[in-house]
């Protein structure tokens, strides 16, 4: 007796996967609308970031979905944790800083950057001080002072703790002049910043102060471009881990 021909199976059509990756893409475009880049953290880009790099499977590897899970109402969720908070308050504050000093920062008389220690109000020296001297130049930075003292009075950065660092260049001080080295003129400049700040009714208490001299450059002591960078006061806002 014949064998009977086994009948031969055929694999199912695939092309349904052509409409779901049109609508996958269509699910991501309409969210990338929907998103608002001035609403993120750092925290939130590199989850997305880890997420994309692992081929999307972020939700079912765990921890790396942004969505609130079950425990969401316990503060188990990474949205939820205080530090998260502190990071959204500092991202708004950095924000009005970039506004406020707008014009400054055009002209380079003030830089605004943020890292691990909170946000840096960048004085260019040459700006509010004359040549190897740690008096301010009130009449040509008082509209300046008066904004900032405003900007550390705001509610943006209410209960934040202050420091301020002066930084020179790496030329020594003139032997006749009224400082020693270098450590006393940056740190003499800090000092000057922290009266002014709180004449203007800042609490002392806020502040820390420091002299770095020419020790923490930011550019090349080989150029007088170089140099006017590294003479500045940095006023730092900071964040709760840098107390």
């Amino acid at each position: 007796m014949a064998k009977k021909e086994k009948k031969k199976t055929e694999a199912p059509p695939s092309t349904w996967l052509n409409t779901y990756a049109d609508m996958i893409t269509l699910c991501l475009c309409f969210f990338v609308i929907l998103f608002n880049p001035d609403d993120i953290t750092q925290a939130q880009l590199d989850a997305v970031s880890e997420s994309v790099q692992t081929g999307g499977l972020g939700a079912l590897a765990g921890g790396l979905t942004l969505s609130s899970g079950r425990n969401a109402d316990m503060g188990s969720t990474i949205m939820s944790l205080p530090s998260m908070e502190r990071g959204r308050s500092l991202g708004t504050a950095l924000r009005k800083a970039t506004s406020v000093f707008s014009p400054e920062i055009r002209s380079n008389k003030i830089r605004i950057t943020h890292d691990e220690r909170g946000i840096v109000i960048t004085l260019a020296s040459d700006a509010f001080f004359n040549p190897a001297s740690a008096r301010i130049n009130i009449e040509a930075t008082r509209d300046i002072l008066l904004r900032l003292g405003g900007y550390l009075s705001s509610s943006d950065v209410a209960g934040r703790k202050f420091r301020i660092e002066g930084h020179t260049d790496a030329v020594d001080v003139d032997p006749g002049g009224p400082w020693e080295s270098n450590w006393e003129l940056s740190a003499a400049r800090s000092i000057s910043i922290l009266h002014y700040l709180n004449d203007l009714g800042i609490e002392e208490k806020r502040f820390q102060i420091a002299g770095f001299a020419d020790t923490v450059p930011i550019a090349s002591n080989d150029s007088p471009e170089g140099r006017a960078y590294n003479r500045r006061v940095d006023i730092i806002i900071l964040d709760e881990g840098h107390l």
